[in-house]
């Protein structure tokens, strides 16, 4: 397994040198859509006869001087070639005195970001919910804080930072970290400057900010939700049970100590369902379902407070370490709010998103393995699926079922006792794992335990968990009946079979008949007219009901597919969609069309992986 000091996607010298921690001075133009200011690198020597500090760059990010800061000395320093989806990187030569191991240094770089930052999304006025104000927000997981700022851009680096951000005064700035003040700008009045601090150390993938016509709500003793001024009162209620989840997770994983735990529901191009930075989770707004039925994310998201931001995987190739464990953190929050058998529902249709994404690759595609090969230039972001997500909460549920359900909540705090604050391998969580069950390892209890195929084995797992399936057979015996009926049968269906169902065993159930054999077009007519399924507003109903109309070869469900996809810029929905309807050939090319006249709208990371499903430039 991996060292952890060697990280596939970046180009830094990270066994030789490492960051402590950064200052950061951000000017944003929202006219040349750039960032620049200045950066500060506290860095440690880690070993005798380091000549060079190499930091990460990519999309045009420009050096114009480095120095060294307390004396002011002007550094060496060369921006080498391209190295693919990994960027540039960027040297600079140390100072003599800083060559030696255990040597301390600060280095102080200005630069300007491009316009074509892939970190960072700029929406015009007209792309907002307001239609006011321009706005914008980053994504740096997986490798674009590096297009941010120069980095050592490595989920291995973890570094305490502070920021000063200028900004219009007329927009609010949030950041990562507890907010530290704002003030007006002395030069220019019609700018203001925010300040944030985090003091809990962190990789620089979840460097984050946001900046837009914002407003908030308190929604918890230490918890606000921001959004628009159109979104926020229906955010408030959405989340409502924040405090619950922070408090439940707190019960099974230790302290919260991130200070502040902010939700912000970002514009409809935000290409994820959530992003767990820290004191500020970003989420979609295709969360507002009007019911809370799929506050689920937040409780993922607030998972990641221990299990990903606190302990991160070294590098990408143990991304299950980070995803994996959330999964399973998650589903025991919803466990403990719930019932047992509520967690154990959501582990069935993790399994069936999990299938998905292996039959998507191929059984025997290097992706679908837990510890995917990410070497020689690979974008993680190619290799995204919910296969760590789903095949690691999978192989912790099945260890779970060895040693006990009581037994596994003591290791998981344990665990996250063991690795705060640090950076682990597959291979140190497995050390810790039979530490921790020595007696039950002696006793032979780990020996059924096919490690390597769990570990390196593409495909689904080598074992299938047995789960809980009480709230899954009402979704099945539907799904069966769907599924067999013949023309006419659906007189003997009634709108009560999906009333009597809760939101997620809708989508469990439309999940299941994804999984069969299309249906036909006059099917889907009849199940429209006996259950109304247009009338759902719930984004996960929506998009398995247009699924399956796509699947039937429904011509009508074309334009409703397309505006979803370009609406709702999650790529869970925008890419599977625009698939969809690419692999439909009556679709094909109106859905190149589309995209190609609607990618400006959506986020760099969603139009790049979209224009390669559909093979366009």
């Amino acid at each position: 397994m991996a060292d952890k000091r060697k990280d596939p996607n970046s180009l830094s010298n990270i066994s030789s040198i490492i960051t402590r921690h950064i200052s950061i001075i951000w000017n944003i133009d929202f006219t040349e859509k750039i960032f620049s200011g200045d950066v500060k690198l506290s860095l440690e020597t880690l070993q005798d006869g380091v000549a060079n500090l190499v930091l990460d760059t990519s999309s045009g990010l420009c050096v114009s001087e480095v120095t060294d800061d307390a004396t002011g000395e002007k550094l060496t320093f060369e921006v080498k070639e391209p190295t693919g989806a990994l960027g540039s990187p960027l040297s600079i030569r140390l100072p003599s005195s800083a060559q030696l191991k255990g040597s301390k240094l600060c280095i102080n770089i200005n630069y300007k970001t491009s316009s074509s930052a892939s970190a960072i999304g700029w929406l015009d006025p007209s792309q907002t919910a307001g239609k006011q104000f321009p706005y914008l927000y980053s994504q740096c997981q997986a490798i674009h804080a590096r297009s941010l700022l120069p980095c050592q851009d490595s989920p291995s680096v973890k570094a305490t930072y502070d920021a000063k951000v200028t900004v219009p005064r007329d927009l609010v700035c949030l950041m990562s970290a507890v907010r530290a003040g704002e003030e007006p700008c002395e030069s220019d009045s019609s700018l203001k400057t925010y300040a944030f601090t985090q003091t809990v150390p962190m990789p620089s993938y979840l460097i984050a900010i946001v900046v837009g016509a914002l407003e908030s709500r308190q929604i918890g003793p230490r918890s606000r939700v921001w959004s628009e001024k159109e979104f926020v009162d229906r955010a408030a209620y959405e989340f409502s049970e924040t405090e619950t989840m922070l408090a439940t997770a707190e019960a099974l994983l230790g302290p919260y100590v991130w200070g502040q735990y902010d939700l912000l529901i970002l514009p409809p191009s935000f290409p994820y369902g959530g992003m767990e930075n820290p004191c500020l989770t970003f989420v979609t707004p295709t969360l507002l379902a009007g019911d809370r039925s799929l506050a689920n994310v937040v409780a993922h998201e607030i998972s990641h407070s221990w299990t990903g931001n606190l302990v991160t995987n070294c590098s990408w190739e143990h991304f299950w370490l980070n995803e994996g464990f959330t999964v399973f953190a998650e589903r025991k929050i919803i466990g403990r709010m719930n019932s047992e058998k509520h967690r154990q529902f959501a582990f069935i249709g993790g399994w069936k998103d999990l299938y998905n994404s292996v039959t998507k690759y191929g059984e025997g595609h290097e992706f679908t393995r837990l510890l995917p090969p990410l070497e020689g230039g690979i974008d993680p972001d190619d290799a995204f699926s919910s296969v760590p997500y789903e095949k690691g909460s999978s192989f912790l549920f099945y260890l779970e079922t060895l040693v006990g359900i009581d037994e596994f909540e003591g290791y998981l705090k344990a665990y996250i006792d063991k690795f705060k604050y640090t950076s682990l391998t597959t291979q140190d969580w497995k050390d810790f794992l039979l530490e921790y069950f020595h007696e039950k390892a002696a006793a032979g209890v780990f020996d059924c335990v096919e490690w390597d195929k769990w570990f390196f084995a593409p495909g689904m797992p080598p074992v299938r968990p047995q789960y809980d399936t009480s709230l899954v057979d009402h979704c099945t015996k539907l799904c069966e009946r769907c599924s067999q009926a013949g023309e006419g049968d659906f007189e003997n269906f009634s709108s009560s079979d999906l009333e009597s169902m809760s939101p997620a065993q809708k989508m469990e159930f439309l999940a299941q008949l994804l999984l069969k054999p299309a249906l036909t077009t006059n099917r889907i007519q009849e199940m429209q007219r006996v259950y109304d399924m247009d009338k759902y507003t719930n984004a996960e109903i929506r998009f398995r009901w247009l699924r399956l109309r796509i699947k039937a070869g429904d011509e009508s469900a074309i334009d409703g597919a397309l505006n979803m996809a370009t609406e709702a810029g999650r790529m869970k929905f925008t890419r599977v969609l625009f698939r969809d309807l690419y692999a439909f050939l009556p679709a094909r090319q109106k859905a190149v069309d589309t995209f190609l006249a609607e990618r400006h709208n959506m986020h760099p990371i969603t139009a790049k992986t979209v224009a390669k499903d559909l093979e366009v430039a």
